[in-house]
């Protein structure tokens, strides 16, 4: 069997990347109409959908929080995301994912201003290949804010992973399933560089988790930055239909104005 090279003389991984180089990244909020916000994102093969819906009244009672609300963050992965067929019952993968992910959103949002509610984020992943979780974290953020969930800070998430030996950012599955192959997942509140959330598969040493952990926060904060413009990007299309809107009733108000007549069905 063939050696797989993840990384060759001139620097370049399998997919042809730098050692620090994410994945492409595509965030599209406002994808649901139905929920209070959404986001769609695609992150290199990764394809994830996220719906938020309240704050609204914790039901059943028994599960509300005097003191908060409580954030229900649901993680999904559809039967056909992966080669192999995957039950559609949640495994504990999934699970553990919906509670890590749930809490690090937690930290970023002021729950405390919602005493008694819920705040539910339904995550779905449509196509997979490596770095769902990071993907999802940053998509639901996104989402979070399009719902205008008052919060301290966007959390941004990306992995770093080794694979033959050398850090890399953002790494995709062939290069997870090298054989010395460590994964670690991070997510931050970049303006503070605040740490929500950090796992890690495998073990490293202290030279290489130092090198790793600099180069996750240099990935979130890039990520950061496509977060930013995807949620900029919504709102400088809705003040352009906005624009346009009026530009269009000034025109009609400045017919009516040459032509009195238009008031009256144009008889004379």
């Amino acid at each position: 069997m063939e050696e797989i090279v993840y990384v060759n003389t001139e620097g370049k991984r399998i997919d042809g990347r730098k050692l620090d180089e994410l994945r492409p990244i595509k965030i599209i909020p406002s994808v649901l109409s139905r929920a209070e916000g959404s986001a769609y994102i695609e992150w290199g093969q990764n394809k994830a959908l996220v719906g938020v819906f309240g704050p609204r009244e914790a039901i059943p009672q028994h599960i509300q929080d005097p003191t908060k609300a409580i954030v229900n963050y649901v993680y999904r992965m559809a039967t056909f995301s992966v080669p192999d067929r995957k039950s559609p019952k949640p495994g504990r993968r999934e699970i553990e994912i919906s509670k890590v992910s749930g809490e690090a959103l937690a930290k970023a949002i002021f729950v405390e201003r919602f005493p008694n509610t819920t705040i539910d984020i339904y995550v779905h992943i449509f196509d997979s290949n490596a770095g769902t979780r990071c993907a999802a974290l940053t998509a639901a953020s996104v989402a979070l804010a399009d719902a205008g969930i008052p919060m301290r800070d966007l959390v941004s998430a990306c992995a770093v992973g080794r694979a033959a030996g050398h850090i890399m950012l953002d790494p995709c599955k062939e290069e997870e399933d090298a054989s010395d192959a460590v994964d670690m997942p991070l997510a931050i509140m970049p303006r503070t560089k605040e740490v929500v959330l950090l796992q890690m598969d495998g073990i490293i040493s202290k030279e290489e988790w130092k090198k790793a952990f600099e180069l996750g926060l240099k990935g979130c904060q890039q990520v950061y930055g496509i977060q930013k413009k995807a949620l900029k990007r919504k709102y400088e299309e809705i003040a352009e239909e906005e624009a346009k809107a009026i530009e269009h009733v000034d025109k009609q108000l400045k017919e009516i104005s040459e032509n009195p007549e238009l008031l009256r069905g144009g008889n004379k």
